[in-house]
């Protein structure tokens, strides 16, 4: 059975690189209350900042900067972490249809209906071009 890239990585080293440890633990972090509440306080700090600068507009650049940067940082992140969860999950649903087509196959000497949903089932998830 072919095997998607990122699974070989994992399975030729054993584990997460650390690019993938590091986005793991700010995934964990991010996803928690506490952060949220970090960035609250960021924001409330800001706020509470406006009588300190002479500036509106540097003011105002302070904040959309640091929004700008964390959402960046953010996107890049969660959209690996997304990319890695639904490769993980493609693996695992290739993998059931490959023993169900299997266990289909075993018991369709006598029901030709079972052969042909077998075979079926093989086209839908492309696994006659794995084999």
């Amino acid at each position: 059975m072919e095997r998607t890239d990122a699974a070989e990585s994992r399975k030729n080293q054993k584990g997460l690189d650390p690019f993938e440890k590091f986005v793991e633990l700010s995934t964990k972090a991010i996803s928690r209350a506490p952060f949220f509440a970090v960035v609250m306080a960021i924001v409330v700090i800001w706020a509470a900042s406006y009588p300190l600068w002479k500036s509106t507009t540097k003011w105002e650049l302070a904040i959309h900067t640091f929004g700008a940067v964390l959402s960046l940082l953010l996107l890049v992140l969660l959209e690996n972490a997304g990319r890695r969860n639904t490769e993980a999950m493609q693996e695992k649903l290739n993998v059931i249809a490959d023993a169900l087509a299997a266990l289909m196959d075993s018991r369709a000497a006598d029901d030709p209906e079972l052969r042909e949903a077998a075979e079926n089932l093989r086209e839908a998830v492309g696994l006659e071009e794995r084999h």
